[in-house]
């Protein structure tokens, strides 16, 4: 799943450049998203994220592609791996991802206890 995001100025620190929280956020929506779309009948908390490494700075007007792709599965959980590009930055396409990293989440119900993926 890709999706993409525009670097408006609320989503920038007091330097000027976005804000390294709300690309986490991002993220782990974009990776959510892809989960609930694999397993609609599933509820998902998020359980980790592998390495944080920003690879280059991003400025206010930015178009970001956030990209999605299962990349393991288990009973109870999934993880994705996400690749984050600078979508108008002709230099950094299509191999050079301004950010990387893997989300995992795990199925829950009601209470909050580990259940089976159920894939839709």
């Amino acid at each position: 799943m890709e999706t993409h995001r525009l670097v408006l100025p609320e989503d920038l620190n007091h330097f000027g450049f976005l804000f390294g929280g709300r690309l986490l956020a991002w993220v782990d929506e974009a990776c959510w998203i892809a989960a609930s779309l694999d397993y609609p009948h599933c509820q998902f908390v998020t359980i980790g994220m592998d390495s944080v490494e920003f690879r280059h700075s991003v400025r206010e007007g930015t178009i970001l592609a956030i990209r999605c792709t299962r990349q393991d599965q288990g009973t109870t959980s999934v993880t994705y791996r996400v690749e984050v590009f600078d979508r108008r930055d002709r230099r950094n396409e299509p191999s050079a991802p301004i950010f990387t990293t893997a989300v995992s989440y795990v199925s829950v119900d009601d209470r909050g206890r580990k259940r089976p993926l159920v894939a839709g």
